[in-house]
């Protein structure tokens, strides 16, 4: 590849596939599996020297989630069932599906994610169940909202997902990470 005025294209997505690897690696759990999905992505989009980093990024990041999910649901077939609804007098550890509910803001958990918490925080990941993990990823880490993860999961699980259900498990997942937290901090005590 060349440099244009732009930059090198090669540099470009050297950068890229960094950050998606790190996606990958929260979503599948298994760095083997992370690396292919950043290949293959990687692959099926035209990476454009000129284009902003983040707008690279983006540009690829939605065939890596849908690839991860579709690999997930065919690895296990009931990863990606819809969960029946929630009761509401059930009540919700956490009452809003917001990352700021935890405790933790985006910037903290950035630093978890590429940082020296990153082993922890990929513990905690998988011991989430596949679909949890895989919502976390995409509210927490990549910044959708609930229709648009629900609309990633439609495409590649094949299922009728739909944004109520996405922030359920959310909220679950959000539960899970603060319990997780506490206990950290209780065990630094």
């Amino acid at each position: 590849m060349a440099d244009s005025d732009c930059g090198d294209a090669r540099t470009k997505v050297q950068e890229t596939a960094g950050e998606l690897y790190q996606i990958a690696a929260l979503m599948m759990g298994d760095e083997s599996q992370a690396a292919e999905l950043v290949e293959t992505a990687v692959a099926k989009t035209e990476i454009d020297p000129c284009a902003e980093r983040d707008a690279t990024v983006l540009a690829t990041c939605q065939t890596l989630v849908e690839s991860a999910v579709a690999r997930l649901s065919k690895a296990d077939p009931k990863a990606f069932e819809i969960p029946p609804p929630m009761e509401e007098s059930s009540g919700h550890c956490i009452d809003d599906d917001d990352l700021s509910a935890t405790g933790i803001s985006a910037s903290q958990l950035a630093g978890m994610v590429r940082g020296p918490e990153r082993s922890r925080l990929r513990e905690w990941l998988n011991k989430l169940p596949v679909a949890q993990r895989a919502i976390f990823v995409e509210r927490a880490i990549l910044g959708w909202d609930n229709a648009a993860a629900a609309a990633s999961l439609r495409r590649a699980a094949s299922r009728n997902w739909q944004p109520r259900q996405v922030s359920e498990l959310f909220r679950q997942a959000l539960c899970s990470l603060a319990t997780s937290l506490v206990h950290a901090v209780t065990a630094q005590v």
